[in-house]
């Protein structure tokens, strides 16, 4: 397994094969022939115009080849982009980057921005800017995607210019990581959870609601001193949190729990 701290061998889609490969999920070795044979045959849409290479990309995707959203949206398979290449089923975010990639062999660049709770293509061809949803390759107004970000925070919540600011490869697969551990909490696969955790703290080691959650893996886990370490770093370094009492309290029934070894 790669280590996640070496940012020069952060690559797509390889570290996203490598990293599912490690969880237990897709195999690299099919995933990347999945990916070969689509990068090869896309290369058929380069025509001359940006415009017309783009459309005849996005119909071929959807249209011709039939990737769409998975029915089990919020699974740990949906969130694993080697999963998605062979089962062409996925969600807004491995769909989204499936399709900059293959932008990419077309010289096209198609940009991923990580709203909230959804993942959305951004192309910039001459002065024309195009939003595109990549569940379905519809385009999208700045309104629509006001609309994702409300249906993810609330009503309240204002559309913040950063959430128009290109991802970078790292932010894309933290992305996945998220996904791929909140699809294993939901499925109650608290080992690759686990795992998922402990890789995104190489990188976002500064981030104390991942100690949050990872403790609630580890409880699940019947790791009671793992979680109990989580919850106390957590309490020591942002005791203004608006739940710190709740946590306080979780700690404090941890404290009572018998350890269980594995």
């Amino acid at each position: 397994m790669a280590d996640l701290t070496q940012k020069d061998s952060i690559r797509l889609p390889e570290t996203a094969f490598e990293i599912a490969e490690h969880l237990g999920f897709s195999k690299q070795k099919n995933a990347n022939w999945a990916w070969l044979e689509l990068a090869g045959s896309v290369l058929s849409f380069y025509v001359v115009d940006r415009h017309e290479r783009l459309n005849g990309l996005l119909r071929w995707f959807y249209n011709d080849l039939g990737f769409c959203p998975r029915e089990a949206y919020y699974s740990a398979e949906a969130a694993d982009l080697g999963k998605c290449l062979t089962s062409k089923q996925g969600n807004s975010t491995t769909l989204a980057t499936v399709l900059m990639l293959l932008a990419k062999q077309l010289d096209l660049k198609l940009e991923l921005l990580l709203l909230p709770g959804h993942t959305v293509l951004c192309s910039r061809i001459d002065d024309e800017v195009r939003y595109i949803d990549p569940l379905t390759g519809a385009e999208l107004t700045k309104h629509q995607l006001h609309v994702f970000v409300r249906g993810e925070l609330g009503n309240g919540a204002k559309f913040k210019p950063s959430y128009l600011k290109p991802a970078s490869i790292k932010r894309i697969i933290s992305r996945m990581l998220h996904e791929m551990k909140a699809g294993c909490i939901v499925g109650h696969s608290f080992e690759p959870a686990m795992e998922c955790c402990n890789l995104l703290l190489q990188w976002h080691s500064d981030d104390l609601n991942l100690n949050r959650e990872r403790a609630f893996i580890a409880q699940q886990l019947g790791c009671i001193s793992v979680a109990t370490a989580d919850l106390t770093h957590f309490v020591e370094n942002s005791p203004h949190d608006p739940v710190i009492e709740l946590v306080k309290m979780q700690l404090k029934e941890l404290k009572e729990e018998v350890e269980t070894f594995h």
